[in-house]
C-alpha cells in the first residue's frame, strides 16, 4: 500500500469502533456454559442475525424464531428487550485514530451492517458515532448487508467516492475480500496499533 494516494477513509463500526457481543447479555441469563453457546450460535445465530442487518423487520425475526424454538422465546425476545446490554465498550484506540484522520481534513465514512431498529440504541450509547462522520451507509436501511457488493457500490455512489483512492477498514475478512475486489485500499482490522501502521503508509 505504500505510496498510494489517499483521499477519504470508510471505517466499519461493530469490531472496530464498538463492541457488541449477544454474549455480554446472555453471560447473564443462561448459567450453563453448554446451553449458552448453543443458544447464541444455534439459536440468535449470526445468520439470523444478518437478516435483520439486511432489513427483515425485528418482530417479525422474533415471532419466527420463538415459533421454531418455543422454548427458548423468553430469551429470544431478551434479545429485542434487552438488546443495548449486547453492546459492551469502544474498541481502544480506534475512535482516537478516526478523530485525528478527521482533524487533518480527510472526509470520513462509516459503512456498518445494523438493523435499522438497533441502531439509535448504538448512536445512544455512543454519541460520537453520529457526530464523527460526514456520511454513514447502514445496512438495515438500505436492505442489502456487507458482504453484497451491492451496499459497497451504494457506499460509492451516495458519497462519490473513487475506491482507487478510499481507505476501507473492516473486522471481517469477507468484508474485506469484497472491497479489495472492488479497489478499495482494504484494511483487515485486528487492532489499533495495525489499524495506525497501516493509514502510516498511505496517508503520512
Amino acid at each position: 500500500m505504500t505510496g498510494r494516494y489517499v483521499a477519504a477513509a470508510v471505517f466499519d463500526i461493530g469490531g472496530v469502533l464498538v463492541d457488541w457481543n449477544p454474549r455480554h447479555l446472555f453471560d447473564r441469563l443462561i448459567a450453563d456454559p453448554e446451553e449458552r453457546e448453543w443458544f447464541v450460535t444455534t439459536v440468535v445465530s449470526a445468520e439470523w442475525n444478518h437478516a435483520m442487518d439486511a432489513g427483515r423487520s425485528v418482530d417479525e425475526s422474533i415471532a419466527t424464531l420463538s415459533d421454531r424454538f418455543p422454548d427458548q422465546r423468553h430469551l429470544i425476545e431478551a434479545w429485542w428487550t434487552q438488546w443495548p446490554e449486547m453492546l459492551g465498550d469502544e474498541v481502544p484506540g480506534t475512535r482516537a485514530i478516526a478523530e485525528t484522520l478527521k482533524g487533518s481534513g480527510l472526509p470520513l465514512y462509516a459503512l456498518t451492517n445494523w438493523s435499522a431498529e438497533t441502531w439509535p440504541h448504538g448512536v445512544g450509547k455512543f454519541p460520537f458515532l453520529g457526530q464523527l462522520f460526514d456520511g454513514i451507509v447502514v445496512s438495515g436501511r438500505e436492505g442489502v448487508a456487507k458482504p453484497d457488493p451491492q451496499i459497497f457500490r451504494i457506499l460509492i455512489d451516495r458519497f462519490d467516492l473513487d475506491p482507487g483512492t478510499t481507505f476501507y477498514v473492516d473486522d471481517l475478512p469477507a468484508n474485506v475480500s469484497v472491497a479489495a475486489e472492488l479497489g478499495f485500499i482494504a484494511h483487515r482490522f485486528t487492532s489499533a496499533v495495525d489499524l495506525d501502521r497501516a493509514l502510516e503508509s498511505v496517508t503520512r
